[in-house]
């Protein structure tokens, strides 16, 4: 596949990620924060997103399995997933995890674990469309061109 050919594949797949609410406006304040002095700085704050969550995910998969619920706690790390999925843009994950805070604070078992269930597959694809994303930049880079924006 030929530069331009890439390039224009990028465009519309980073497109369609915003149309279909994978990602919001917060995405691109965040790639606009990229220059020649830091070029891996998108790639980076998404890993450390992608980190986050697995760890959140895991923590919050345990809390839900004790016998007693701590909510508080529950609640605690959706939060905080919440916030780090906001600060990439990450909007449908984002979505999720405030119908989750709603049922940890009606302490509602079965809606917690619904939207656990939930969250993991939002997750799950928006990080497979992040990394899909970012391969197809890094070809784009290998054959010598620009991302464009």
């Amino acid at each position: 596949m030929d530069l331009v050919q890439l390039q224009r594949q990028l465009v519309e797949y980073r497109t369609s990620l915003y149309h279909e609410g994978f990602l919001d406006e917060q995405f691109t304040q965040l790639q606009e924060l990229q220059d020649e002095n830091n070029p891996e700085f998108v790639v980076e704050v998404v890993t450390l997103f992608f980190e986050d969550s697995e760890r959140l995910l895991n923590e919050l998969t345990k809390a839900l399995e004790q016998q007693n619920i701590d909510f508080n706690r529950v609640d605690a790390h959706v939060h905080q997933l919440k916030g780090s999925s906001s600060s990439i843009g990450a909007q449908r994950v984002q979505k999720v995890c405030i119908a989750f805070r709603n049922y940890c604070e009606e302490q509602n078992v079965e809606g917690c674990l619904k939207c656990l269930q939930q969250v993991k597959n939002e997750y799950s694809l928006v990080r497979t469309k992040l990394k899909s994303m970012f391969q197809l930049e890094q070809q784009i880079l290998t054959a010598g061109g620009s991302i464009p924006m």
